[in-house]
């Protein structure tokens, strides 16, 4: 019977690994080293400090399973989570580790298996929603009126770009506006 434990321990840190990999916010944060230069390891880390707070934890809120999430990514990942999908994956985290209390294992796999499914066809949806805007884009640049600021003084120049002939075309005005360090750009009326 401990075969089967193990077996069962085995598919939850599948799952737990899964959802943590699919965690868009997570993935952000690696991908952008918000972590530091070591943050490929955080990730991978955090895999098992998750797998581990549930197995010392078996009567875990899902309160507590997302403040212990958040907790770690802000300490490890400076990154405070608020896209929603912090109860999501909470959420997901306590299910499965439901299913391993139950000893369910064709659940736990059924779960990441689908966890996975759905990463790679957001991550594929993305790619060609990324690909449909870059070729909108070309196709319609437009001229754009450039505003400068050096040294105080403000000159004005045109950029020449492919302009895109008909009604619809507009041009887009960047102010000479700073806040903080930051440029504004707004389209001209």
């Amino acid at each position: 019977m401990a075969g089967a434990g193990e077996d069962s321990r085995a598919l939850f840190g599948a799952g737990v690994r899964a959802a943590l990999e699919a965690w868009p916010a997570l993935q952000i944060a690696v991908e952008n080293g918000f972590g530091g230069v070591h943050s490929q390891e955080k990730a991978e880390w955090l895999g098992g400090a998750v797998e581990e707070y549930f197995f010392r934890n078996a009567d875990l809120e899902l309160g507590e399973v997302e403040d212990f999430l958040g907790e770690l990514m802000t300490n490890e990942f400076d990154t405070v989570v608020e896209d929603g999908s912090l109860p999501q994956v909470s959420q997901q985290l306590q299910t499965m580790f439901h299913h391993f209390q139950r000893g369910d294992g064709a659940a736990l796999k059924e779960m990441a298996s689908h966890i996975t499914q759905r990463k790679y066809r957001v991550r594929a949806t993305a790619v060609a929603t990324a690909r449909e805007t870059d070729e909108d884009d070309v196709d319609s640049m437009e001229e754009m009126e450039v505003t400068d600021t050096n040294d105080g003084a403000a000159t004005d120049g045109v950029c020449p770009q492919p302009a895109s002939s008909g009604p619809d075309s507009q041009t887009i005005k960047e102010e000479d506006i700073v806040e903080d360090g930051w440029t504004i750009v707004r389209r001209k009326k």
